[in-house]
């Protein structure tokens, strides 16, 4: 038996055995706590792997911490079980039986861990709590570029979940080997469009196959009018390095890709905002050369000026590509390129540019408009919103908020599943699958559709 057929068996097994929201609210409050009580050897560790700043990580497990509380007043609150509870009524044609509904966990399922988000993203991250919240116990698969603090957080879940709710798998072999397993029944993955796409089409193609829900790539385009321009372009210029430069630039969210009005002002206002920008190395000497890669060659497009600002040795250089719009509808497929690092593609649009410079767009997490104080961006705003997840005015997409009215997801690639989000509380939604029931006794019924709603859950009744 493979680690991996062993781990996945455990889950099933878990699975099999029911348990309550406050159960599982209980079991996420005490994973916080154990989370936060070994706050500084964690952080040490995630510092010596991931090469990111004590302070970032140290931020980090206070958000990953928030996160499975967060999960733990989800379960609690009850209402992502969508129950509805209806009457009988022989007057409708056809005659109505007593209907109840409600979602249920799935079972065992898969977790792919980020890189760049050694906690939030990990072990104990989103996907985790949300999946553990919603009843379902997961498989890790634990990252490369942090082995020993997957393994240090692993060992920290073991000790406040039942046997089975929560296993570590490592390797490339056993990540694939994971989504193949006949019992796993879903799988949540935060990586590369070439690695999720791989481990997607396994997924699919299996002889029953399974949901799969890659956060992948996305350059999350930025728009600035004119008007925004003429009133605030050094504070949009300084903004927008702030934003790209963040943690050498990998973020998901990272605004890869900014349209300024020509001679608005925006462009000189990077220039001199692009000497002063923090810098750091990135997360492996593998991505920092990719990343020199794919500058270098940017660098030599015709029509591109690439601008590098100062780096000490083994950091990435804040790097800006500035273009104009002809020469970004001529090649769009280029600069829709996902560049992992502290690099932004800057667009000089004229009046009457805008227009097709949109319909180039591929659906992206997000899309951001910065707009004139009193200016209407309605039709713009109608433009963008079909292709992004979340669509923000006047600020940066670096940072992503927990909350239930959150969404952290958009059209491919940015991910496989557009109707999902990995971030907020409809997250646990990708790990429920409902059941109805039909003239069902009572002791069958879960509690949470029974007579007198014992549980008090939000539930429609008709």
């Amino acid at each position: 038996m493979s680690a991996v057929d062993a781990a996945v068996r455990a889950a099933a097994h878990a699975a099999s055995s029911p348990t309550t929201r406050e159960e599982r609210a209980g079991w996420l409050e005490a994973l916080a706590s154990a989370l936060e009580a070994d706050r500084a050897d964690l952080v040490a560790l995630a510092h010596e792997e991931t090469r990111l700043a004590e302070a970032r990580l140290d931020g980090e497990v206070t958000r990953t911490a928030a996160q499975l509380r967060f999960f733990a007043g989800v379960a609690r609150e009850g209402s992502y079980l969508e129950a509805v509870v209806e009457s009988p009524d022989p007057s409708l044609v056809p005659p109505r039986p007593d209907l109840r509904r409600m979602l249920r966990p799935l079972g065992p399922v898969a977790v792919y861990t980020a890189s760049n988000f050694p906690f939030a993203f990990s072990v104990l991250g989103n996907d985790t709590a949300s999946a553990l919240a919603a009843g379902c116990p997961v498989v890790v698969k634990a990252h490369p570029g942090h082995p020993e603090l997957s393994r240090r957080t692993a060992a920290l879940a073991a000790g406040e979940l039942p046997a089975g709710w929560l296993t570590l798998v490592e390797g490339m072999e056993a990540g694939v080997e994971l989504v193949r397993h006949p019992l796993l029944r879903a799988a949540g993955f935060t990586g590369s469009v070439r690695g999720g796409r791989a481990l997607f089409d396994a997924a699919v193609s299996r002889p029953d196959p399974i949901p799969f829900y890659g956060e992948l790539g996305s350059i999350n385009p930025v728009v600035v009018t004119r008007a925004a321009a003429a009133e605030r372009a050094a504070a949009i210029g300084a903004g927008l390095v702030g934003s790209f430069t963040r943690d050498a630039g990998q973020y998901c969210t990272k605004p890869g890709l900014v349209f300024v009005p020509e001679g608005g002002g925006v462009e000189a206002a990077v220039r001199d905002a692009l000497d002063g920008a923090p810098t750091s190395r990135q997360l492996t000497d593998g991505m920092a050369d990719a990343f020199a890669s794919a500058v270098d060659a940017l660098a030599e497009y015709p029509g591109v000026e690439l601008l590098r600002g100062s780096a000490p040795e083994g950091a990435s250089a804040a790097s800006v590509a500035f273009l104009s719009a002809e020469t970004f509808l001529s090649d769009p497929e280029t600069f829709l390129a996902e560049r992992f690092g502290p690099l932004t593609v800057v667009v000089a649009y004229r009046d009457g540019d805008l227009p097709p410079v949109v319909a180039a767009l591929e659906p992206a997490l997000t899309a951001t408009i910065h707009r004139g104080e009193r200016e209407d961006v309605s039709g713009l705003a109608a433009a963008l919103a079909p292709l992004a997840g979340r669509l923000l005015f006047d600020g940066w997409p670096t940072g992503v908020a927990i909350g239930w009215a959150q969404h952290h997801g958009g059209g491919w690639p940015s991910t496989t599943a557009s109707v999902h989000t990995s971030v907020g509380a409809t997250a646990i939604r990708r790990w429920l699958t409902p059941i109805a029931f039909q003239d069902a006794p009572q002791e069958v019924l879960p509690p949470e559709l029974r007579d007198g709603n014992p549980t008090g859950v939000l539930r429609r009744e008709a």
